[in-house]
């Protein structure tokens, strides 16, 4: 593979001087060439404003190197900018369009990669103020995302650390075989929005071995209304990452116009999390086949500024506004997961979309109050008629679902809270099987089994 030395096309890296002029020139001379390596130079800081991947180029950030994000907005790619397209209106509208500003952007860039074990830093406290002391926003949003690759095929990110994002740390929208690879994502945990990984109507993509600590969702997959011109987000393997997140460690939706399927989530460790695994529906999407096998999974409230009541589990499907139907899940799957948190699973739909053919084996679910936020809560947000629930905690809450197996599964209590009450609380279940299921109530509470027009499967 042939190599283009930034330095030798003017790059500093005194992590003062704007090298941008430098790498994109590399990178534009390694694309006419052909395709081959970029490379930043171990031992240097190379800041820089936006750089633009191209097609059959590798930008390789050596060890001990590190790429900095310029602190000057002005300095950042604007998709909308660069693309012909009517649907850049929704650029800037909260998260239902593409990114307003990108640190590392992609378009078209086939078999593009990022890769060696240097830093990428977002620079992201460049962009935000403190709210609180758990809380960090912005003063315009959305902010820069720090990698954005649209409509790009076989495209690899590896091995790097990416560190202060401001927003979305990595984006791929629109992609075809997208390997992520033994990434670390290391962002503070206060700064709102700065997810780890959004795979966005994407397909045939593996995440392995990573380890991402950030607010918002480690991992999430997305089919967003601003790249609705893509297909469905399916074909997915999320395997062997350590994930610890102030929302949902891996999420399906909320942003979720289009379908998700074919989905394994595998031998993944989720620690120290405001929620644990969760699907989310409030749009037009659906979402069927999602197998979680070989995980642990501990969970407690960070604070009420973030969605999410320490429920290790959460499966719900609510339409997001009065115009906004919710689409359908179905088939999901729970085998060897074990869960330790404030809060229990929790699986509610509504009277005209129940939640279909969901099942646990082998799993163990433990409540245990931690923290010193409330307990007796459920975030059902964002919908039109809910939001973050009075309700009382059990290992199991099950409302408005049909064909739910619970086999070979343990509920217990750790640390008590006032509000925890029963192994399992049901209501409007069609078909509910409970095959070798042992749990008792709280203590101080005499029903383990709560039912509420709910239909048993002997």
């Amino acid at each position: 593979m042939k190599e283009y030395n930034v330095l030798q096309y003017g790059a500093k890296g005194d992590g003062v001087s704007n090298d941008a002029f430098a790498i994109q020139h590399a990178i534009d001379d390694c694309a006419k060439n052909g395709g081959g390596q970029v490379v930043l130079q171990s031992g240097r800081v190379f800041y820089s404003d936006s750089i633009r991947l191209r097609e059959n180029v590798d930008l390789h950030i050596q060890k001990g190197a590190r790429l900095k994000a310029t602190a000057n907005i002005d300095g950042y790619i604007r998709p909308n900018k660069l693309i012909n397209d009517p649907k850049t209106a929704l650029i800037g509208n909260p998260v239902t369009g593409k990114p307003s500003f990108v640190f590392i952007y992609a378009y078209g860039a086939d078999n593009c990669s990022v890769s060696g074990e240097g830093v990428i830093d977002a620079n992201g406290h460049s962009f935000v103020q403190r709210k609180d002391r758990y809380y960090v926003t912005g003063d315009f949003y959305p902010r820069p995302t720090v990698i954005y690759v649209e409509k790009s095929n076989h495209i690899t990110f590896k091995d790097i650390t990416i560190t202060d994002a401001p927003f979305w740390t990595l984006h791929p929208a629109g992609c075809d075989d997208v390997l992520i690879d033994r990434i670390r994502i290391l962002n503070d945990l206060d700064v709102a929005n700065s997810d780890g990984i959004d795979p966005d109507h994407c397909t045939n993509v593996r995440i392995l071995g990573c380890h991402i600590e950030c607010a918002d969702d480690c991992i999430c997959l997305k089919t967003t209304k601003g790249n609705s011109e893509y297909g469905p987000c399916e074909n997915i393997i999320i395997d062997s990452c350590t994930l610890i997140s102030t929302s949902a460690a891996i999420k399906i939706g909320t942003e979720g116009v289009g379908d998700f399927r074919n989905i394994i989530v595998n031998n993944c460790i989720i620690s120290k999390s405001n929620r644990g695994l969760s699907i989310q529906i409030r749009d037009g999407g659906h979402v069927e086949n999602v197998s979680y096998s070989n995980i642990m999974i501990e969970t407690r409230r960070f604070c009420p500024d973030w969605w999410g009541t320490a429920e290790p589990i959460v499966i719900t499907a609510f339409n997001r506004d009065e115009n906004t139907k919710s689409g359908s899940i179905r088939h999901i799957r729970f085998d060897n997961v074990t869960a330790r948190g404030e809060n229990g699973v929790l699986i509610h739909g509504s009277e005209d979309n129940l939640i279909e053919d969901v099942s646990f084996e082998n799993c163990r679910i433990t409540l245990s109050k931690t923290s010193k936020w409330q307990c007796g809560l459920y975030d059902l947000r964002p919908c039109l008629d809910w939001g973050v629930e009075k309700h009382d905690n059990s290992a199991f809450v099950i409302k408005y679902a049909k064909d739910v197996r619970i086999m070979k599964t343990r509920t217990a209590w750790g640390e008590t809270c006032e509000n925890y009450r029963h192994a399992l609380d049901a209501e409007n279940v069609e078909n509910l099987e409970l095959l070798r299921f042992e749990g008792k109530a709280a203590p101080n509470e005499t029903e383990d089994i709560k039912l509420n027009n709910v239909r048993l499967v002997r």
